[in-house]
């Protein structure tokens, strides 16, 4: 097996998404049996999407959200994707040129250093990214400084049971040595879902994510189980 990939190493996270970009959608869907739709309509159903607004998909990757959001926002609103990862803004450009009528833009950046203007966006979204930053807490603060007062956040990602023996927990183990794994090695990108159980072992639970959020600046924070605790959604209010 090619050597562990590092989580939260800046340019190893980026690198690795690059390769799996090809890969990303198909596996997406065979990994979670098409469900990452439905839990991503969960966090736009927190969102709440009007026309005329700004939002922000941090991390979106090859722009499947991003592309629903924009059908949301119109007319008069505006849709930007940003993602450290070259690979996946192409994929996300292309879909999006095949629907020129959207408000959408797509930018490489850093989600800890975005470059945008204090309460640039309305509302913002992030979708298995949060777990992916060198510092979840600093993501969390930048997420604050870009929502205007009221805006609201939705964090979508893997839940890390507080309790490492949980049922929840244990089955987690299960779903990613015996399926995840063996699945990405068919598609030569065994290392890089390996590093999914690595990942979520360092990544805040749902109680901690909330106590960083508030102390980024957030008036309100709830992290909600989803897929009997398998996911979770990060709740946020400026």
């Amino acid at each position: 097996m090619p050597a562990a990939i590092r989580p939260g190493d800046p340019e190893q996270v980026r690198d690795l998404f690059d390769r799996i970009a090809p890969s990303y959608d198909r596996l997406n869907d065979a990994l979670s049996l098409g469900l990452h739709r439905l839990w991503k309509r969960q966090a736009m159903a927190w969102l709440k999407p009007e026309p005329a607004q700004r939002l922000l998909d941090l991390c979106c990757g090859t722009g499947d959200l991003a592309l629903v959001l924009a059908e949301k926002v119109r007319p008069g609103g505006l849709v930007l994707g940003l993602d450290a990862a070259a690979a996946p803004l192409r994929q996300a450009r292309q879909r999006a040129a095949r629907r020129p009528w959207l408000p959408l833009e797509f930018r490489q950046g850093d989600a800890l250093d975005t470059g945008l203007v204090d309460g640039w966006a309305d509302g913002a979204v992030m979708a298995y990214g949060l777990r992916n930053l060198a510092d979840a807490a600093a993501g969390l603060r930048e997420l604050r400084r870009l929502l205007r007062p009221g805006g609201r956040a939705a964090v979508l990602d893997f839940n890390r049971a507080a309790d490492s023996e949980s049922t929840t927990a244990v089955f987690q183990r299960f779903y990613l040595r015996r399926l995840v794994v063996p699945l990405a090695r068919r598609a030569g990108l065994e290392a890089q879902y390996a590093y999914l159980e690595d990942s979520i072992a360092r990544f805040p639970s749902g109680d901690e994510q909330c106590r960083l959020a508030r102390d980024a600046g957030f008036a309100q924070a709830h992290h909600r189980p989803l897929a009997a605790g398998q996911m979770g959604l990060l709740e946020l209010l400026a």
